[in-house]
């Protein structure tokens, strides 16, 4: 079970990521239309506009996430809301398509994704740190079916430029969500080295490097999907466009009752690896059944409930595999790269959804889209099982120096990381069980005060 600091803080940091949703989704369904009416409009200057967002983000998550790795994350998680609703307030405020493309890439130079991410992994334990992302990704998920359905309406109301204030409102309304998570110190061992060579190092490790191509073929497959499938729900399934949000919705429900099963079973008796190739393999089956069964209304929407189950249980394994892989000193830069990854996979997805749109033959499309999924299980078949930290939660002793405490923590061998909350005066002392010797439980019992269970 979550304790009560780990419920406030996802409850927070996830908020955070469906307002930044919320205000990133809204704009698609509408912007195609609402942006013709700006000075200068071409139909690619206002797809531009839609996606210079993403663009922009998957350029700086890495620069952000280098920084998080050496200084404080709270502070770059608000300079990176405030961009965010700045470019919302540039974009309101415009006039011409290119003012809007502007608002855009500065809303998109907020990249701290991966920073909230990173985060997230120091203010949870270990054993509950899957809860906590399968909670972030679902959030995710119900921001883009709400932002779908509200992004029209809010228009009808209030115009595309009352849309874009209203992005900027969400921006500011994430930032207050930052007083819920609590102050945060890390402490590891001190690894020297620059920030080209702690890159380097991330971007050499194979299954950090399998999980990245695994979040690009995940949210390339997604886009896709969302822009081939709606036309296929209206033409086989005899569902309008207007209704699609009321397919989407239950079916995320559903995936929940799959997802966290999964996510207990991956954690709890250490299956990840077996979790991880079998949501795979049901994003494989999804897409078959597509290839086949498209022209049945029932058949149609199985194949989208299987890759919705699957997508679902990736997006709650993948973060938590990759803080458990990632090296503890560069945990928001293999962060960085991942989130550059997912962000080029939706621009990489968007630009095939819109070829498959074109070919004649709908059984060919989502064949394509099956041969990508068998390559990303093909390739992820390499992954090896991740190492598992354990976490013990103690009170700050009173009499010593943190500094000092933390350091002698960190010279007992199995010690990993030490995360400090001075305002709980609590601390998380995240412990490699395989290295625990018996001189090591000596010495943290000498250390604590108590003896521990490990």
């Amino acid at each position: 079970m979550m304790n009560a600091l780990e419920r406030r803080s996802t409850f927070a940091l996830s908020s955070i990521f469906a307002l930044r949703m919320l205000g990133l989704f809204m704009i698609i369904p509408v912007f195609s239309v609402a942006g013709q009416s700006y000075q200068g409009a071409t139909p690619a200057l206002i797809g531009l506009a839609v996606g210079v967002y993403g663009l922009t983000q998957a350029i700086l998550q890495i620069p952000f996430s280098l920084l998080a790795d050496r200084f404080s994350r709270k502070p770059l998680v608000v300079l990176g809301l405030l961009l965010f609703a700045l470019g919302g307030a540039v974009a309101a405020m415009s006039e011409s398509i290119y003012g809007v493309i502007i608002g855009r890439a500065i809303a998109g130079g907020g990249a701290v994704s991966a920073v909230v991410m990173a985060l997230l992994a120091d203010i949870t334990r270990e054993e509950q740190r899957s809860k906590a992302m399968a909670v972030m990704g679902m959030s995710i998920g119900v921001s883009f079916m709400v932002a779908f359905s509200l992004g029209p309406w809010l228009t009808s109301l209030v115009g595309i430029s009352g849309l874009f204030w209203v992005t900027t409102i969400m921006g500011i309304a994430a930032i207050s969500m930052l007083l819920l998570v609590p102050k945060v110190t890390r402490h590891h061992r001190n690894y020297q080295q620059g920030y080209v060579t702690q890159l380097k190092q991330v971007l050499k490790m194979g299954d950090l490097n399998r999980l990245h191509i695994s979040v690009f073929a995940l949210h390339l497959l997604l886009t896709a999907m969302f822009i081939y499938m709606p036309s296929q729900l209206i033409e086989f399934a005899d569902i309008p466009l207007s209704r699609h949000g009321l397919v989407y919705l239950p079916l995320l429900v559903i995936s929940l009752f799959f997802a966290f099963p999964s996510i207990i079973l991956a954690e709890k008796y250490r299956k990840m690896r077996g979790i991880f190739l079998t949501a795979i393999g049901g994003i494989v089956l999804g897409l078959l059944v597509l290839i086949f069964g498209f022209e049945s209304k029932y058949i149609l929407l199985l194949g989208l409930a299987l890759f919705f189950i699957a997508f679902n249980v990736m997006e709650a394994l993948l973060p938590s595999w990759l803080s458990k892989s990632a090296p503890i000193q560069s945990k928001a830069t293999a962060m960085g790269v991942n989130a550059s990854s997912q962000f080029l996979g939706a621009f990489f997805g968007g630009m095939i959804g819109g070829q498959l749109l074109i070919l004649n033959n709908t059984s060919m499309g989502w064949g394509i889209l099956t041969a990508i999924a068998v390559v990303w299980l093909l390739i992820s078949f390499g992954l090896v099982q991740p190492r598992y930290l354990s976490s013990l939660v103690i009170r700050l002793p009173e009499s010593k120096q943190t500094d000092e405490w933390t350091s002698q923590l960190l010279a007992i061998r199995g010690i990993e990381e030490v995360v400090v909350m001075p305002d709980q005066q609590v601390a998380y002392i995240k412990v490699d069980k395989q290295q625990i010797d018996d001189v090591a439980r000596q010495d943290l019992t000498h250390l604590l005060g108590k003896e521990v269970a490990i």
